[in-house]
């Protein structure tokens, strides 16, 4: 079997660098807003961290854009480190930046071996690979088995095209091949995973914080709790984890956050499974052990409105759940039925209702743009902003992602990677019929002035800042760099050097 042109180093060198990429959702001009915006750090490269290293590896974490690193800089830093390996996990927007990335390693150290993964690779692998040939293997699916799997293979000089999950070119003299392996069967005992190597990140947790206001009191930590999600909305991508729920036991999940609590002085935990209420029976475990045993720390998840009832949200409650986000999309029943969304309009009034009453905060997760939205549409999403009880909600730029049923629709077998360096969630990739991408920002626009104008909001976070302190000092750097920013910017226009504006993502 022919092997790809990409031998394991030699020597005794089992050194991995394991990359988040850079990729600008500001321009670093505008760097100002990470003092409020989500930096919390990527909970899959910490899996695979303490994966390898369970096996006898030596990995190192790269965290470009949290501490704002420019390709020179992630270049310069792997290469001082020397690695056999390199990891990159890639999201869709950052795989130009990778391949650049990529492509500098191998021209200084043509030896080390680059291996991406990450949800873009799990939907989009083969394109990818036979696009960017820098890359020399991609992950698909769950990586933690197929990374040690491949690992061992290049040390002992094996054959690769046996381990399952591996897509990467094989080279001949005149041409190449794909090889694209049988998929890795999922991970069904998530009990035996290591704990995410969380020491190897610099400074945490004080480097690491989510959007401001999306937590109580820090210092603050992420859990994946569960994989999967059985739902099949249109505009999601499932091909990372797949459609099978496989969860953490009760216990698992409690000794995981008591050892962040006890090592690191955690005080809110983030699960980011897509839906965490999957087992009602595993919620129930965990609440009453959190419970029985004091654990003193609050939390926040994500659910859905037809899953949620009022026993288990009070129970949740008293466990400490602080914050529940809902995928509500939409005030258009018509619009939730083109998603394939199983719940509808009043049941959304219902959940909401339930969870505050329950005393726990409703996060509202909301689209604009997907196909079928009109002006009706938006009406109706505006009207049922104003009538609910919410205080915060995320309003989403629709945007096609590979792997999506959604994609599929709109743009059939092609690939259009023209478009993967705009997929950051600050563009429209695309307007509903009768629509232009101007008349959808617009209403973008209105519909986040609207909501976050109505006195009953403003009065909330006025409260919300003097009860945590925290947030009021993340405010007030913010405040602070963005006079700078400003004063800078005056400078700039008497020199006339003014640049042009750019969109900013405060998600």
């Amino acid at each position: 079997m022919p092997q790809p042109d990409h031998a394991a180093p030699s020597g005794s060198n089992r050194k991995i660098v394991l990359v988040t990429p850079p990729y600008e959702r500001v321009s670093r001009d505008f760097d100002f807003v990470r003092h409020v915006t989500n930096q919390a750090p990527s909970l899959g490269l910490l899996h695979l961290a303490a994966e390898v290293r369970e096996h006898g590896y030596h990995p190192s974490i790269i965290e470009s854009d949290i501490f704002n690193l420019s390709i020179d800089d992630v270049v310069a830093r792997v290469c001082r480190e020397r690695p056999a390996y390199v990891g990159i996990t890639l999201f869709t927007v950052g795989v130009w930046c990778a391949a650049e990335i990529a492509r500098r390693i191998k021209f200084q150290l043509p030896e080390t071996v680059v291996v991406v993964g990450g949800p873009h690779i799990s939907s989009m692998a083969a394109e990818t690979m036979q696009r960017f040939h820098e890359f020399d293997y991609a992950v698909v699916g769950e990586g933690e088995e197929i990374l040690v799997n491949l690992l061992n293979a290049l040390e002992q000089g094996a054959d690769t095209a046996e381990i399952a999950g591996l897509v990467y070119l094989e080279k001949f003299e005149l041409t190449h091949r794909l090889h694209v392996a049988p998929k890795h069967h999922l991970n069904r005992d998530m009990d035996r995973l290591t704990l995410p190597a969380w020491d190897l990140l610099p400074d945490f947790p004080r480097a690491y914080k989510p959007a401001i206001f999306d937590y109580p009191a820090g210092p603050v930590a992420s859990i994946a709790a569960s994989r999967g999600c059985p739902f099949h909305c249109k505009f999601c991508d499932t091909s990372t984890f797949g459609e099978a729920v496989r969860a953490y036991s009760a216990r698992r999940v409690f000794d995981i956050m008591a050892h962040l609590k006890n090592r690191y002085g955690i005080r809110h935990i983030m699960f980011v499974d897509d839906l965490f209420t999957a087992s009602r029976k595993r919620t129930t475990e965990l609440c009453e052990l959190i419970i029985e045993h004091d654990l003193g720390m609050t939390w926040s998840c994500a659910s859905r409105v037809d899953v949620v009832k009022p026993d288990l949200l009070k129970l949740m409650r008293r466990a400490g759940c602080w914050e529940i986000s809902f995928g509500l999309e939409s005030g258009s029943n018509t619009l939730l039925q083109k998603m394939d969304k199983s719940a509808d309009v009043s049941r959304s009034r219902e959940a909401l209702q339930w969870t505050e009453r329950a005393g726990i905060r409703s996060k509202g997760l909301f689209m604009l743009g997907y196909p079928g939205e009109t002006q009706e549409t938006i009406a109706m999403t505006r009207a049922f902003l104003r009538e609910t009880p919410l205080t915060i909600m995320n309003l989403t730029k629709f945007t096609p992602y590979p792997g999506s049923p959604i994609y599929r629709d709109l743009y059939g077998t092609s690939i259009r990677d023209d478009h993967w360096q705009k997929m950051n969630g600050m563009n429209f990739l695309w307007s509903p019929e009768g629509m232009s991408i101007e008349d959808i920002e617009r209403e973008y626009r209105k519909l986040l002035v609207a909501f976050y104008s109505k006195p009953r909001v403003n009065w909330y976070y006025t409260k919300f800042s003097l009860r945590h302190p925290a947030h009021l000092l993340r405010l007030a750097r913010f405040g602070a760099a963005f006079a700078m920013h400003r004063l800078g910017r005056l400078r700039r226009a008497l020199r006339g050097e003014l640049a042009d504006n750019p969109v900013v993502n405060l998600d």
